[in-house]
């Protein structure tokens, strides 16, 4: 790399210390929406340490969820961070992992490219981040590197180190370091403690990086003689001390960001030439998720429900469905085995509306099937997501079509009714990553149906992650009985959306809508859902 590429793009890395979930993602995200809001092209960048090559087949409960790009990458979460908060549509090429970075180098290796030189981490590893960091920069203003994990771990130096040498490639005024830490308030003590900030960022200058800016994670704003000690002893500018204050909405950390001077603080010291921001719409927005005119529930049924980051992006596309309808969502997040348990009324009776999201395996099935029955027979507005178009169909087929036993050759391979069964391609598959039918894909709406009065549109894309499908062999018997196939590929092979005659609300998709749903922007059938969900608790 030679230092021609300065002008390419300026670079901001974020990284992360004292504790992992800090939030690097939404501070990177809200970064973006700030310098997008000024005019600036940028991207983003999420570095992974893991040697997982994508986080496709890690269990849920680890990593939480797995977010699907329009490409049909597997990637970290935060890609879904970086798409709300901003304008863009990311690949595979904003999330790069150490699996990913190590197989490439070792491919190369295999292939002779290193011309008999011993592959170290440096420089063949380093500089194997660093082309992926300049790769993604082309043509940018600013490109948000997020670097995970934290400061500290083992697994993270290689992308510390390589991002370390950076600057010596594209020159020191074309590189901002953001270190994002915590200041914890200590409520025996009364007080807030600034020595795990003064401990991380330590940590990091021994590695060789002095950050230039300090985000501090903190329950309230940091008085000034707090940033001025931050600043001494972590060596950095007192106004470059910023408070990251947690927030009611996350979609006010760009706002808290703003009141601090962040922004400005970016565009000097990294001499941008840009005007000032623009965030009515998105103040307005917050507004209206901070002060809702209506509240309704909405009952949540999968089998991740005790971990609330295995649906990050379904949490926040209900947030989305409710400010157009100036409406809190209130999510009840229930295990599906707790419903097998307990019975649907003892659980389901306050819904307001019910939604089973996507999920592999047969754990919790039937509390998913049964819900689905509730919410058919007590005509609650439902929504089905991925595994929950599949479990709908079971359901169907089960109690009004009559077909005894019918399930889905996931759980049952044996079953006389395999209404779900694995997708013809899928079929001489036996890797487990990055094989599943991903990525975004065309879908035909019916004329007439609850989906074309939603979209608005008789085609749209949307992103899909799944093997199984509705098995054609019983399209007849089950439309018959009144399932409506309102949405299929535009060859008409692959049903894609599912509904019910003489029903208030009920749909239910193969895809994943939630991946394509934005706050300024809330995706049609979440809007549409909490509007049912309104609509029936107030009696209409």
């Amino acid at each position: 790399m030679t230092r021609e590429g300065a002008t390419m793009s300026k670079l901001i890395f974020v990284t992360g210390g004292v504790v992992s979930s800090l939030g690097k993602g939404l501070a990177s995200a809200s970064i973006g929406n700030l310098l997008e809001s000024r005019g600036l092209k940028i991207t983003f960048l999420k570095l992974d340490p893991y040697i997982n090559v994508d986080p496709g087949t890690m269990n849920p409960y680890q990593h939480g969820e797995v977010y699907v790009t329009e490409d049909g990458a597997e990637t970290d979460l935060d890609l879904g961070h970086y798409e709300r908060y901003t304008s863009l549509t990311l690949t595979r090429e904003n999330n790069y992992t150490t699996g990913r970075i190590y197989h490439a180098v070792i491919t190369k290796e295999r292939r002779g490219d290193y011309l008999g030189g011993t592959v170290q981490v440096v420089p063949h590893v380093t500089d194997e981040i660093k082309q992926c960091i300049m790769r993604i920069s082309q043509g940018m203003d600013v490109t948000i590197v997020e670097i995970g994990g934290t400061v500290g771990d083992i697994e993270s130096l290689p992308f510390l180190e390589a991002i370390r040498q950076i600057p010596y490639d594209v020159g020191r005024d074309n590189v901002l370091y953001v270190h994002l830490t915590l200041v914890p308030y200590i409520g025996a003590a009364g007080e807030l403690k600034t020595k795990p900030t003064q401990h991380s960022v330590n940590k990091l200058r021994e590695i060789g990086i002095q950050p230039n800016i300090l985000l501090c994670r903190t329950d309230r704003y940091l008085p000034p003689e707090l940033k001025a000690k931050i600043a001494m002893f972590c060596n950095v500018e007192k106004d470059a001390v910023i408070t990251a204050k947690d927030v009611e909405t996350i979609y006010e950390v760009p706002i808290v960001f703003r009141k601090e001077g962040l922004d400005e603080l970016i565009v000097r010291q990294l001499k941008l030439e840009t005007g000032p921001p623009n965030l009515r719409e998105w103040d307005a927005m917050v507004q209206k998720i901070k002060h809702p005119k209506h509240e309704v529930s909405i009952a949540l049924v999968g089998k991740y429900a005790g971990l609330k980051e295995c649906y990050k992006s379904l949490a926040e596309a209900l947030v989305h469905g409710g400010i157009d309808h100036e409406t809190r969502v209130n999510v009840n997040w229930i295990e599906s085995e707790e419903v097998e348990r307990q019975g649907t009324e003892r659980i389901l009776r306050e819904a307001d509306g019910i939604l089973i999201p996507g999920g592999f395996g047969a754990r919790g099935i039937e509390g998913k099937i049964v819900t689905i029955q509730y919410a058919r027979e007590h005509q609650i507005p439902f929504l089905g997501l991925c595994l929950g178009m599949q479990c709908a169909t079971i359901e169907f087929a089960r109690n009004v079509a009559g077909l005894v036993g019918a399930n889905s050759a996931e759980f049952d391979e044996k079953t006389q009714h395999p209404v779900i069964h694995l997708m013809s391609d899928q079929q001489s598959v036996n890797d487990k990553g990055g094989t599943m039918r991903l990525g975004a894909y065309a879908c035909k709406l019916g004329e007439g149906t609850l989906a074309q009065k939603m979209y608005g549109v008789g085609e749209v894309r949307e992103r899909h992650r799944h093997r199984y499908e509705f098995n054609n062999a019983y399209r007849a018997q089950l439309t018959a009985k009144g399932l409506i196939l309102s949405g299929l590929s535009p060859d008409g092979r692959l049903v894609e959306i599912v509904e019910l005659q003489n029903h208030p609300w009920f749909l239910a998709t193969q895809f994943h809508p939630e991946y394509k749903s934005r706050p300024h922007h809330p995706h049609p059938l979440f809007s549409g859902f909490v509007g049912a969900a309104l609509r029936r608790k107030c009696g209409h």
